[in-house]
């Protein structure tokens, strides 16, 4: 029996990861914060996502963002690629919003 589309956290490390593609292709002029509704299931997420992927995936940007750095043309790049360690790190629990409304979720 087809009940319509599964909810949206039915898969949230697919979620999660085109979170942090969407943001890796244009971090300029948005930030993230933390939802409110977010809880213990996406601690244990979060857990399990640092173990498998997130420790490799902050130490890429990390190591990006010091090349990029290098060069004046690539500083804005690499505070771009700093923005992203803690998305990567932790990115369940957290949403991409404008900076001019950073405290307007919370």
């Amino acid at each position: 029996m087809l009940r319509g589309p599964a909810p949206r956290r039915s898969i949230p490390f697919g979620i999660a990861s085109f979170r942090i593609a969407g943001y890796a292709l244009w971090p300029f002029g948005r930030t993230t914060v933390e939802r409110r509704d977010a809880g213990a299931g996406s601690v244990i997420g979060n857990v399990i996502w640092v173990i498998f992927a997130g420790w490799w995936l902050a130490l890429g940007h990390i190591i990006t963002g010091i090349a990029l750095c290098v060069t004046i043309i690539g500083i804005p790049f690499g505070i771009a690629n700093f923005k992203m360690v803690p998305l990567s790190l932790l990115p369940l629990g957290r949403e991409i919003v404008p900076t001019d409304q950073p405290f307007a979720t919370r």
